[in-house]
């Protein structure tokens, strides 16, 4: 692969990355509430999982989930369930004290990179991207799972950054001050976009 290919593979990724899916939903979400440190450190979660669609891309699982309906189901449905749950669990939970530079308490950073990972391994679409944009930059003559390293590597530098920028927007209504009836429809905006992102998953065709 050469370097003018790769420099023209970035921006489709960080477009790709910049897309207001479920992880940066959550990326916004945990920057309101935890503060930008904490919820970046959080994103590990979903780079682990990324990396592992990636690795399995790489190696050709991809193509079992792009052609068998029933993984897809399965995965997406499990996908369609968590984002409900959070959606729910955000809704219902008592009004936060966003005041100060870690205003959210109460869940491990491990919960919160956790809830990343799942959030990200339950979105098929994802390894889909990968298993039908990624070859699209691929050199056919030459090495295929360097080509592919090197893409994904690119990738999941393009997602801290769109992390970044989801995570900072957070924190930034975060700090308006607002007062309790503002937190309370904070929390209902916030799970309602959760459920409305499973509505979105649960309609998305292969």
């Amino acid at each position: 692969m050469s370097a003018q290919t790769w420099l023209l593979f970035l921006p489709a990724a960080f477009l790709m990355s910049m897309a207001p899916g479920p992880n940066n939903l959550l990326g916004l979400s945990n920057g309101l509430r935890f503060g930008v440190t904490r919820a970046m450190i959080a994103v590990t979660g979903r780079l682990v999982a990324f990396l592992l669609m990636i690795g399995l891309t790489a190696v050709g699982l991809g193509a079992v989930l792009a052609t068998s309906e029933l993984v897809f189901q399965v995965i997406k449905w499990g996908g369609v369930l968590y984002l409900l749950f959070l959606g729910i669990q955000i809704w219902l939970a008592p009004p936060m004290d966003l005041s100060g530079p870690g205003g959210g308490k109460g869940d491990s950073l491990l919960a919160l990179a956790k809830r990343e990972f799942w959030i990200a391994a339950g979105n098929p679409k994802a390894i889909l991207i990968f298993t039908a944009v990624f070859p699209q930059f691929v050199t056919p003559d030459a090495a295929y799972i360097p080509q592919f390293l090197m893409l994904g590597a690119g990738f999941l530098a393009t997602e801290v950054v769109a992390a970044l920028a989801y995570v900072a927007a957070g924190r930034g209504v975060g700090l308006l001050n607002l007062g309790l009836r503002g937190r309370i429809w904070l929390n209902r905006i916030t799970g309602g976009a959760f459920i409305g992102a499973a509505a979105l998953l649960a309609a998305a065709r292969r």
